[in-house]
């Protein structure tokens, strides 16, 4: 709406691509491609543990956003614990966390899942005993 460029990706999904794009001899273009976007959003952060190639591919993409465009990182994994996901180069993980940490706004959310299926007011519902 308002002219940007956004780009999502499930973190898992994007070191696919990047890897495809490796394979391929297009990892340029890929990178040329997302250095357009105003935006990066990188959903489930920390579902596991990043291997060595893509630890330094995330670490290309947050130091080639790092104080000139935005990047919404979301994770269900406490940001303490970030840190132990990147654990297999800690040169890298400390730059990552360096960048992301100390420079950005955190919202952290409490309480139930969303997800999760209300019953109306009322009514019980039913227990397997």
């Amino acid at each position: 709406m308002n002219g940007l460029k956004v780009a999502y990706y499930n973190v898992y999904r994007l070191f696919e691509e990047i890897a495809l794009a490796r394979i391929s001899s297009t990892l340029h273009r890929f990178f040329a491609k997302l250095a357009q976007t105003d935006l990066l959003i990188l959903d489930d952060f920390g579902m596991k543990v990043l291997d060595g190639q893509q630890l330094l591919d995330f670490m290309e993409i947050i130091e080639d956003w790092h104080g000139q465009k935005a990047t919404i990182m979301i994770s269900q994994l406490p940001v303490s614990d970030w840190y132990d996901v990147m654990k297999g180069n800690t040169t890298a993980a400390d730059a990552i966390l360096d960048r992301l940490v100390h420079t950005s706004v955190r919202f952290e959310l409490k309480g139930a899942s969303l997800r999760q299926k209300s019953t109306p007011k009322g009514t019980e519902s039913p227990k397997n005993d």
